[in-house]
């Protein structure tokens, strides 16, 4: 085993310093029909691919990947599984230069893989846009989630699949109004951790049904 770790850890390396930029990880599902509740697993009836191509060997078991097409959405105890193209990449935007905020079309990710176990960090930002201001309504921000997937896979070299063994997920929130409090006028709702209650802990989820990245 330790050999083959050896020699996929080569296979990587050589690759990248050949300027094959080529090389991805790929799982195709069908898209989530609900952009943000991490429990709704409805797909929609569109195919798509998650891929992460690696754009960087930063050395020591170290990549940058860039990812496409969204995640896995996993709930655990459900076979059920489809992919999260809407807070997996999430939203990007400056005012001066993109108005509103717009979805992204892929993202940067960081990667370690020993040869064997692959893990896989996304961050990314959601937002409703539904920031209002006006004389007939209170003044109130966008919701803001800012979001970290952690993939845990394992790599099957006989069959060049990495399997999705794990995931952790975590949101948190952030959220200005206007109060009718006569000392603060603004109130800010600021949660690090996951958003479903108060000070919750970070999802840690089991694919009960098989999710394999095919190494192309």
């Amino acid at each position: 085993m330790k050999i083959m770790q050896i020699l996929v850890l080569t296979l990587f390396s050589s690759l990248i310093q050949s300027n094959v930029w080529g090389l991805s990880l790929t799982y195709t599902g069908f898209k989530c029909l609900n952009s943000i509740d991490a429990n709704d697993l409805t797909p929609t009836e569109t195919l798509i691919q998650s891929k992460f191509e690696i754009i960087e060997d930063i050395g020591g078991g170290l990549f940058r990947l860039s990812l496409t097409g969204g995640i896995p959405r996993v709930v655990n105890d459900s076979q059920s599984v489809c992919i999260d193209s809407a807070t997996g990449l999430g939203y990007s935007g400056i005012p001066a230069l993109d108005g509103l905020p717009k979805p992204l079309e892929s993202i940067n990710a960081t990667a370690y893989f020993n040869g064997q176990d692959l893990v896989i960090v996304i961050s990314s930002i959601f937002t409703d846009l539904s920031a209002r201001k006006n004389p007939f309504l209170p003044f109130s921000t966008s919701l803001i989630f800012p979001i970290t997937n952690t993939l845990i896979l394992e790599f099957n070299p006989h069959a060049s699949i990495f399997n999705l063994k794990k995931m952790i997920h975590n949101r948190g929130l952030t959220h200005t109004s206007e109060s009718t409090n006569s000392v603060l006028s603004f109130q800010e709702t600021v949660l690090p951790s996951f958003n479903e209650a108060t000070q919750a802990q970070p999802k840690i989820l089991t694919p009960t049904s098989s999710i394999e990245y095919m190494l192309e």
